[in-house]
């Protein structure tokens, strides 16, 4: 009896913890330990949301304002969501498979609008196109128009996030086609199936992952975003919530609205598992992949130029024209730009720091849930992405509320600060590794421990270095989003530390536009060298 009991103990812990194999503890302890530190925000939430007893919880929860703000934020995210894998999916495929010209140029450019505050891009769009803006401004003297439509509402947020938001997208899905066997495709087309054919049955399913991920991403972003909706008057509940925090009317209702936005992020996450399905993404063989076969565009060149082209003008090209013509003014009235060179260091320092560190915390969450799929390994993948659809002040005032009562050694130091963008951006680096994971056979890792490696040797010495591609892309994007974080920076940064996107913030809300935009420039300059480095490691 006593072993029959024991022996169903051990399979249930089995099937929680990893499947029919127990993971390493190598693996095991970092990924709880992981996952401890990212529930720390939802304690928080929970204390301060039920300070006052369920019935009030209650109460709050079912007001009608809750359920409007409820509908706003779901359109938004699924619409934008849409728009940006509409656009990613022909650009990723454009500058991976084909012979486009000034094809790295194409993909640096088409990831930096992510190094575009929300809160800058807002403001540019209405500075652009709302009332008595710049584009009517131009208009009016020539064409005597005297009103164009207004910007504000749904359609401006939709168009400001959609631009921003879609190279998570490119990012996961490049990282997802450099991993492809060529050989499927070839086998693809032996059998008779053409180009298109083979793109649209073959290629599209084995990137299936990839657009999941990266549309996953997307949602939780706008989820997430309080800048463009706020300035664009689009009420969601971010922007519910940073009215209540930062106004201190009542904190008890932001956590509440906290709450229903981590129900809302975790539905999110269950409708990508459950699309994501347990379909195989790796070749069936262990052979090293060869290189992508190019595909020649022709006279399609000219349209997919034009295509990329405007999606860049539109993301990039148009707010950095607007920044850079209040940049001149700025420099031509006597501004200077001695006051940047501090912030630039700090900026560089902290954010290569913490995307270090962040990718070194997702890797074993990211194995665990491939490689030793179960009940614990689901539930750290689906903490893992509350962080990003929470807002950073959410996150921020939870830390500081652990840090004085229980860490005060952590309090106000670069540590703490760390560990906010751990929790903020580890499903940014989670999603581009998993993909990566996913598309490497698991009968290279047996070989490997066959042959005696233990398992710290084999993950070094053979995944690792095949899931490269995904690992850089994963710490670029990081370090990209590290660069122009705002909330978790001015509220957990040591006193003096100042990094360019608090120097942004400062200029701008003083309304020192000129000064707001040499920063927000450099901003995006310095942002793209990881880009760089990750081009020129990708042609290695």
């Amino acid at each position: 009896m006593v072993s029959s009991f024991l022996s169903k103990v051990r399979i249930k812990s089995k099937t929680f913890i990893g499947g029919k194999n127990l993971p390493p503890v190598i693996i095991l302890v970092p990924a709880i330990s992981v996952g401890l530190i990212l529930l720390l925000p939802l304690f928080y939430l929970a204390i301060r949301a039920f300070a006052e007893g369920d019935s009030n919880v209650v109460e709050l929860l079912f007001r009608q304002r809750v359920l409007e703000i409820l509908v706003r934020t779901i359109i938004l995210v699924f619409w934008v969501t849409l728009a940006s894998i509409s656009l990613a999916v022909p650009l990723a495929w454009l500058t991976t498979f084909t012979d486009i010209p000034f094809r790295r140029v194409w993909v640096v450019l088409s990831v930096l609008p992510l190094v575009i505050p929300t809160y800058v891009a807002g403001f540019v769009v209405v500075a652009f196109l709302g009332p008595r803006g710049m584009l009517q401004n131009a208009l009016e003297k020539p064409f005597g128009v005297d009103r164009i439509p207004d910007i504000h509402g749904f359609f401006g947020a939709f168009l400001t996030l959609t631009f921003l938001s879609f190279p998570y997208v490119v990012l996961t899905l490049r990282a997802a086609m450099l991993r492809i066997d060529p050989a499927m495709q070839e086998s693809s087309r032996s059998l008779g199936l053409g180009k298109w054919r083979t793109f649209f049955f073959v290629t599209i399913p084995l990137l299936k992952p990839g657009i999941a991920a990266g549309g996953l991403l997307v949602a939780l972003y706008t989820l997430s975003d309080f800048g463009a909706v706020s300035l664009l008057r689009y009420e969601t509940f971010t922007w519910a919530i940073f009215v209540q925090y930062e106004s201190a009317l009542d904190r008890t209702l932001g956590a509440v609205f906290s709450l229903v936005l981590v129900t809302l992020a975790l539905s999110i996450v269950g409708i990508e598992f459950i699309t994501r399905g347990r379909a195989r993404y790796h070749s069936s063989t262990s052979s090293t992949p060869r290189a992508l076969a190019v595909v020649h565009l022709g006279r399609w060149k000219w349209v997919a130029l034009f295509f990329c082209g405007m999606v860049i003008s539109i993301s990039l090209v148009a707010p950095m024209s607007i920044l850079g013509y209040w940049a001149i003014r700025g420099l031509s009235h006597g501004e200077t730009i001695n006051f940047i060179w501090e912030p630039v260091a700090n900026s560089l320092y902290i954010s290569a720091l913490a995307a270090t560190v962040t990718l070194a915390a997702c890797l074993p969450v990211a194995f665990l849930s491939v490689r030793y799929p179960g009940s614990l390994s689901g539930v750290l993948e689906r903490v893992s992405h509350l962080g990003f659809a929470l807002p950073g002040i959410a996150i921020s005032l939870a830390l500081v509320f652990f840090g004085a009562r229980y860490a005060p050694i952590l309090y106000q130091t670069i540590g703490l600060l760390v560990i906010s963008y751990v929790i903020l951006f580890l499903s940014p680096a989670i999603g581009s590794v998993r993909t990566s994971l996913l598309q490497i056979s698991p009968r290279i890792e047996e070989a490997a421990r066959g042959l005696g490696n233990s398992p710290i040797r084999m993950i070094s010495s053979i995944t690792l270095p095949i899931a490269t591609p995904g690992l850089l892309a994963a710490w670029a994007l990081v370090f990209l989003l590290i660069m122009k974080e705002l909330p978790a920076t001015l509220i957990l940064s040591p006193v003096g530390f100042d990094t360019l996107a608090t120097s942004i913030w400062s200029a701008a809300s003083e309304a020192f536009f000129a000064r707001a935009a040499i920063p927000a420039l450099l901003l995006i300059g310095v942002s793209g060298i990881p880009l760089s480095l990750l081009m020129i490691r990708e042609r290695r």
